[in-house]
């Protein structure tokens, strides 16, 4: 797991009164008493009962449900703004503990630095993977893949290769570094696989669907000439 430039914004303020909860940008599907960042809330104040009531905004940018984490990030760093904000003095890993009740992938986002994870996400190794000077496509088509239909897809097997061995190596990043997701999602999508695909031809070293979809990443050593797509597609450009 690696952490990319592209941020939700999260505001929490006092407020002695009464608590409220307001998001902007994306619209967020579902109950509002469901989303990971009141959770979060209510989490630390089943143990430090003396939390003030707060109002919480959040503007969403992240597409969601796009394999992204944006939400798992979203409640990692409110837990990490409280702590600042209360003066609670936990450090990373009890906040990590916190984060895994959330989801499995919340702790990663309370150091966002990179990461193997293992277990269901929650087991954290460092690890020293340096992607500074690496141009950064990424593009999310808005189709949705369902945790159902993501994992019906995968057959859990021992790994043909350490995974620490072929990070150590970009040359086998195309070859070796396989998201298991993609054969089925591709089967089902083949929009997606295009996209990959397209990424290459336009001169990625590596590309991939992150997580369980939709959205693919291309790595490129140098910033590509514009690439056109057929769709409206979301689509953010960074230098890492």
């Amino acid at each position: 797991m690696y952490p990319i430039p592209l941020f939700d914004a999260l505001e929490i303020i006092v407020n002695n009164k009464k608590s409220s909860w307001n998001s902007t940008g994306l619209l967020i599907p579902g109950d509002s008493k469901d989303n990971l960042i009141l959770k979060a809330y209510q989490l630390l104040k089943k143990d430090f009962s003396n939390l003030p009531n707060v109002d919480i905004h959040l503007h969403k940018n992240i597409p969601m449900g796009a394999g992204l984490g944006g939400g798992s990030a979203d409640a990692a760093f409110s837990l990490n703004l409280m702590n600042n904000l209360f003066d609670l003095i936990l450090d990373d890993f009890f906040l990590e503990e916190y984060a895994s009740t959330l989801g499995s992938d919340c702790p990663f986002f309370i150091e966002n630095t990179p990461k193997i994870a293992k277990g269901r996400g929650e087991i954290l190794e460092k690890i020293s993977l340096d992607l500074r000077g690496t141009h950064l496509i990424l593009i999310n088509p808005g189709i949705h893949i369902g945790t159902k239909e993501a994992y019906a897809g995968v057959t859990p097997a021992p790994p043909k290769s350490k995974l620490e061995a072929v990070l150590s190596d970009k040359t086998r990043w195309k070859n070796e570094l396989i998201n298991d997701f993609e054969a089925s999602i591709f089967h089902n999508h083949p929009e997606i696989e295009a996209i990959k695909n397209k990424l290459y031809l336009n001169g990625a070293y590596y590309a991939s669907m992150s997580g369980s979809g939709s959205s693919v990443f291309g790595l490129f050593e140098n910033v590509p000439k514009k690439m056109n797509w057929d769709k409206d597609y979301f689509v953010f450009e960074a230098m890492l």
